[in-house]
């Protein structure tokens, strides 16, 4: 069941998505990047194998940009140009960087912001102060459904994720992020 989420000063902005599996994974991300344009900062966070790369390769797809969108563990970042006239990606991965912003400097984020889409992946608390603006996506995972009946068997249990999206600032305050919801991804 989707959960709305707002605070009081209209300020933030969420909702809770459940998902199942890494199709409908990228089907949110392609829902997604119809609500992003120049300027958007999205954070992503959650275990590894969550799926925050999957998401992002949907955002990637829904931006309509060139290249493969797969993970930047190693590169630390990738920018992505666009096809056509929208945005270009840039796709961060901070998981190896311990420090903040000051340990980012060197990507230039400040400067790719205005033009570009930033996703990071692990980017929590590390680099919220590029924008007052932006969006964070927790990814959580689960196996099994709703805990009726036995545990399935290892390898059996399905993959079900809760995705977690909660805009902050007054550029996500009217945003309808429950819209969101899988079955009207298609």
């Amino acid at each position: 069941m989707n959960e709305v989420l707002r605070d009081a000063g209209g300020a933030t902005s969420g909702a809770r998505i459940p998902v199942d599996g890494p199709q409908e994974m990228r089907r949110l991300g392609r829902a997604l990047a119809a609500l992003l344009g120049p300027g958007d900062l999205v954070l992503l966070t959650g275990e590894l194998g969550a799926g925050k790369t999957t998401l992002t390769r949907g955002i990637g797809e829904g931006l309509g940009v060139r290249g493969a969108v797969t993970s930047p563990t190693f590169v630390i970042a990738r920018v992505h140009p666009p096809l056509g006239d929208g945005p270009p990606l840039v796709h961060v991965d901070a998981y190896r960087l311990h420090g903040g912003l000051e340990e980012m400097e060197d990507l230039d984020l400040d400067v790719t912001l205005p033009e570009s889409v930033v996703v990071v992946e692990w980017g929590e608390g590390r680099v919220e102060e590029l924008s007052e603006d932006r969006l964070h996506v927790a990814i959580h995972r689960t196996l099994g459904g709703a805990g009726d009946g036995p545990a399935p068997a290892a390898g059996d249990a399905p993959e079900v994720r809760t995705v977690t999206l909660i805009g902050v600032g007054e550029r996500w305050a009217d945003v309808d992020l429950a819209g969101l919801v899988p079955d009207r991804l298609g």
